[in-house]
Formats: C-alpha cells, sequence, structure tokens
C-alpha cells in the first residue's frame, strides 16, 4: 500500500509501485510512473511523461518532469526517465525533452543537491554527485562517478568524462576529459582524479600512466593531434588511458570542443 497525504493531488491515471510515500500538498499528474518505495516529500510536483524507478527520495519543491526550457518545444509527448536510488534534493528541476518520443533520463544512485536544473535531452549515468545551484543546459551528458561542484554551468552539448572532478563556480564550455580534475572559468586540467581513481581500483601504475598522460595531452604546448600520438607510442596504455584518448579522439568529429555536438 502507497501512504498519500490527504492534501495532496494524485491523478487516478498516474502508477504508483508498493510503499510509496506522497507528503502534504504535492502534485502527482496523469502518465506518472512511480516505482516501489519511493519518498515524495512536501510541495514537489511530479509532471506527466515522468519514469521513476524504486527507492528513489523527492525532496521538498523540485519539480520533475516539467516541460522543456526550449523554443523548439511545440507540446510534442516527451519524457523523463528516473532509475534506481537516486536521492534529489529540495527545489531541483528535471526537464523533460524535446522531440517526440525522446527522453530526459537519470540513471542509478545519483545525489543532486539543492536548485540543481537538468535541462531537456540531458542524460546523467550512475554515480554521480552534483552540488547545489549546478545548471545543466539542454544535451548535456556526465558520464559514471562524476562530481560536479556548486554554482557550475555546463553549456549545451557538453560531454563531462567518467570519474572526472569539476571544481565549483566552474564555467564549461568543452567537453570535460574523463579521470582529470578541472576547474575555473577557463576550465583548465588540474590533474587526475587521484582520490576518484585510488576509490574506484585504478593501480597506482595505472594512475601514474594516467598522470603522464595529462602532462602531455593538457600540460604541453603540443596540439591535441601531436600529442596524442606521442601518447600513443611513450605512454603505458592501460584502459583508462585508452579511454582518455578515445575520448578526446571525438572532439575531432564535433563542434567547439563539444564531441556530441555535430
Amino acid at each position: 500500500m502507497s501512504s498519500i497525504h490527504p492534501s495532496s493531488i494524485v491523478s487516478a491515471k498516474a502508477e504508483l509501485g508498493t510503499n510509496v510515500a506522497v507528503g502534504p500538498f504535492c502534485v502527482v499528474e496523469d502518465d506518472v510512473v512511480i516505482g516501489d518505495d519511493c519518498v515524495i516529500e512536501s510541495h514537489a510536483a511530479v509532471l506527466g511523461g515522468t519514469r521513476m524507478g524504486k527507492n528513489n527520495r523527492i525532496a521538498a519543491g523540485t519539480i520533475i518532469g516539467g516541460a522543456p526550457q526550449d523554443r523548439k518545444y511545440a507540446g510534442e509527448p516527451t519524457f523523463l526517465e528516473i532509475g534506481d536510488d537516486n536521492v534529489i534534493r529540495e527545489y531541483v528541476t528535471l526537464h523533460r525533452a524535446t522531440g517526440e518520443g525522446n527522453s530526459t533520463t537519470i540513471g542509478n544512485r545519483n545525489y543532486l543537491m539543492a536548485f540543481v536544473h537538468v535541462g531537456h535531452n540531458c542524460a546523467l549515468m550512475d554515480d554521480i554527485t552534483i552540488a547545489n545551484n549546478v545548471g545543466c543546459s539542454g544535451h548535456v551528458t556526465i558520464e559514471n562517478n562524476v562530481t560536479v561542484g556548486g554554482m557550475t554551468g555546463l553549456h549545451q552539448w557538453v560531454r563531462v568524462g567518467r570519474a572526472a572532478m569539476v571544481g565549483g563556480m566552474s564555467r564549461i564550455v568543452r567537453d570535460v576529459p574523463p579521470f582529470m580534475v578541472v576547474e575555473g572559468s577557463d576550465q583548465r586540467v588540474v590533474d587526475i582524479n587521484a582520490v576518484g581513481l585510488r576509490r574506484m581500483g585504478v593501480t597506482q601504475e595505472g594512475r601514474l600512466a594516467l598522470h603522464k598522460a595529462a602532462k602531455l595531452l593538457f600540460k604541453s604546448s603540443l596540439n591535441l593531434t601531436n600529442a596524442i600520438e606521442i601518447v600513443q607510442r611513450e605512454v603505458k596504455i592501460t584502459p583508462e588511458v585508452e579511454e582518455l584518448v578515445a575520448f578526446l579522439e571525438r572532439l575531432f568529429h564535433g563542434k567547439m570542443g563539444r564531441g556530441d555536438q555535430r
């Protein structure tokens, strides 16, 4: 059985799993699916087109599944898909996609702190931490195990690579390479994300190879093509170095340092 506070409005056309708790003054619209063991705290709105998995906690004042903030959007049916075990804190806004049948997606075990905004057609993968007041423009992709510091803005079509760490108050207008710490308005690469890599079980040898690759790719005066060639020739090609190089090679097919923007 689910628990719904009498002051809340829950559509008869919404599908609620078992043991769902809906707090006071909430709205759950038509065409919403909420999985088992989810908690919707007070004054939250879960709007049409939202699909939510199990064991998610939605804090007070959040707006889940709002229409995209996109001039191209013409009312076509679109979706927001959320996985399992996510924590979505106060006043977060997660918007549906633009383009009929498309989805904005949030994966599993993510922690989104207060006032985070995730725009239309974004894709957040798993085990991501996003601190307060971060704004993700449309079509942003954030890969697994990323941490984004507070008050950071991410330009549309940006991709943040796996296990990267973005410092607070950064301005992200280009893709963020995996396994790196990036910060500032100039989006400079500081070094490898050593703490995150250790937690992931990357060996000292693997971390050293990434560190050597980072020095060539981001700290030298070499252009990217030459730097990649030298990395491939002189640095031990661990799985992480291979992933880093492949990520950077995508940039040659994109625009303005954003590999997904074609």
